[in-house]
């Protein structure tokens, strides 16, 4: 059975890449994460847009380990920040992965910004790298960022993103409804067909 290495330690990427490769009826790949290879150096992410950093990441995993890797680089971009926090969403406040510090900074931000003019999107750039070439696709999921932090579900942002004709954030929608509008499984989805020519090599 191939393998395809996920340039992430992030169980919920892994579980949502699964899920959208099973919606999709890809079968025959076997899904690792960076914590089952040996360790390697993983360039920062230095990149200008989210497509270089994705494709970077995806670089240095094939080049590592053989495995054909896909990666992703994600964030919001707010249009009252002129598209920040952008490809620094995941250390916005300073500390990467510090999702409430990020958060809270954000919504700091944006306190004087009224409700019409709060308008954001979520963007995710996914790449697959493997013998036979690269890939590289966007997602994009528009919406809003509300005035305070609702619901448990997701991670990162979510708790604060109104998805476009939505009542609810991304943080109050099931795993199943996240995936079929996110902007992560709307990137995933382009990359399909190119998975499934790998789960058939």
């Amino acid at each position: 059975m191939p393998a395809l290495l996920v340039a992430s330690r992030n169980a919920k990427k892994l579980a949502e890449l699964r899920r959208v490769l099973d919606a999709a009826g890809v079968v025959g790949l076997e899904l690792l994460s960076l914590a089952d290879v040996a360790a390697y150096d993983e360039a920062p992410e230095t990149g200008a847009t989210f497509e270089d950093n994705a494709l970077a990441k995806a670089a240095d995993g094939f080049r590592a380990t053989g495995l054909a890797c896909v990666a992703d680089d994600s964030g919001i971009s707010v249009d009252a920040l002129n598209g920040m926090p952008g490809v620094l969403s995941a250390r916005w406040s300073g500390v990467h992965g510090d999702d409430a510090a990020n958060t809270a900074l954000l919504l700091g931000q944006l306190a004087d910004v009224p409700d019409e003019r709060r308008g954001a999107a979520f963007v995710s750039a996914c790449a697959l790298v493997s013998a036979s070439g690269s890939t590289v696709v966007r997602g994009e999921w528009p919406g809003a960022v509300t005035r305070e932090p609702r619901g448990d579900g997701g991670f990162g942002y979510d708790p604060v993103f109104l998805p476009e004709g939505s009542d609810r954030t991304a943080a109050e929608l099931t795993p199943a409804e996240k995936d079929a509008a996110s902007h992560r499984g709307r990137a995933l989805a382009l990359l399909v067909p190119a998975l499934r020519e790998l789960a058939r090599a």
